[in-house]
Order: structure tokens, then C-alpha cells, then sequence
């Protein structure tokens, strides 16, 4: 990989969640940051606040796997997609993008949906229809079923906007029973992909 750095021999690095797609901070890296991130797997930056070497997550645990280095068309910004083991951001968030318009950009309804769904199977909140759910697999089963069959329908017979309401039902209720099982949306990504090759 040749990477055009610049005079100060930095590059541009943005930091992409692997499994979602969302973009969790830009940094910049260095010949040294890279050879060390494809030595190791984990992400290592340049500093420019310390003018040092900086390995993501060494302090606080929160490493980044790398799981593919992407350059650019010029050769001078790098991509890198990663799987975080925690916030991304030094203030705890998940991405340092967290202020400014925040209204989701479609690629991050789903994965802030599995959020929402881990959150509730940790924290269990009294009342909570997802956890009732994700209490009862015959239940849960019994929904995708029932959901599944009423988009089929909405298909047959009605509105444009009745399918998209029903097919919001049977991916809610798919996630959930996923969460219920310890699976998420990741791994049924995974096995779309190997199928497509």
C-alpha cells in the first residue's frame, strides 16, 4: 500500500464501524501507525496533540480490530474499517460524530435498533414488550410468523404504505428473536455475503 503522506508525513484516517457502516472518528496516521496496525491488527494513529504513536483503546480497553485498510483514489486519506470493543469517541460516546444534525441517516436505524434491543435484554426494564419478548421464543417465533403473514398480505392488497409498516413489523420482530437467540444482524450479514460469492 503506498500512501501519498504529506509534508509532515501524515494521512488522513477515517474509522468506520466494520459491522454497521457508521463512522466513528477521523484521525490522522503516519508511516510508523500503519506499519504497527498491520503488524498487530489493531489500529494504531499519529498524535498530533502528543506527536506520538497512539494505539487505539490502550488506555481505556477500547481497542479497534482491523479488519481492512482501504486508500483512496489520490493514495493520500486511508479508510479503515474496524470492530470497536468500546466508545469510540474519548467523551464515551460510540463515534465523536454525536453533535450537530443528528437525524439518522438510514444505515444507522438498524444498528441503533440492536443497540436499543442489547440495551433492554441487559437492563430489563419493567413493562418492556421487547423483553417479554425476548422471555418467550415461542412468542417471539409466533410474531415473525404473524408479521411475515400480514406483509404477504399488505403485498397482495394493499397500500404501498402498509407493506412498508408490515415489513417494519417482521424486521423488528427478526431482530428480536435474533437477540433472544445471542445472534445479531452481523451474523446474518455474514452468511448473505458468503452466499454471494
Amino acid at each position: 500500500m503506498k500512501i501519498a503522506f504529506d509534508a509532515q508525513g501524515l494521512a488522513p484516517c477515517i474509522i468506520q464501524d466494520w459491522n454497521t457502516g457508521e463512522v466513528l472518528t477521523l484521525a490522522y496516521t503516519n508511516d510508523e501507525a500503519v506499519r504497527k496496525t498491520l503488524e498487530t491488527g489493531e489500529l494504531h494513529l499519529w498524535s498530533r496533540s502528543r506527536d506520538e504513536l497512539w494505539h487505539k483503546g490502550a488506555t481505556s480497553g477500547n481497542v479497534q480490530k482491523v479488519r481492512a485498510l482501504r486508500l483512496d483514489c489520490d493514495g493520500d486519506a486511508l479508510l479503515a474499517l474496524v470492530e470497536p470493543a468500546g466508545p469510540a469517541c474519548h467523551t464515551g460516546e460510540r463515534s465523536c460524530f454525536f453533535t450537530g444534525d443528528m437525524a439518522p441517516a438510514p444505515h444507522e436505524v438498524l444498528p441503533a435498533l440492536e443497540r436499543t434491543l442489547a440495551a433492554r435484554k441487559a437492563e430489563r426494564p419493567a413493562g418492556s414488550y421487547t423483553v417479554e419478548l425476548l422471555d418467550d421464543p415461542a412468542l417471539v417465533g409466533e410474531k415473525v410468523r404473524e408479521e411475515a403473514e400480514e406483509v404477504t398480505r399488505a403485498a397482495r392488497e394493499e397500500t404501498d404504505d402498509r407493506v412498508d409498516n408490515e415489513a417494519a413489523d417482521v424486521v423488528y420482530h427478526l431482530l428480536v428473536l435474533l437477540h433472544g437467540r445471542g445472534r445479531t444482524l452481523a451474523d446474518v450479514e455474514a452468511v448473505l455475503d458468503a452466499r454471494s460469492r
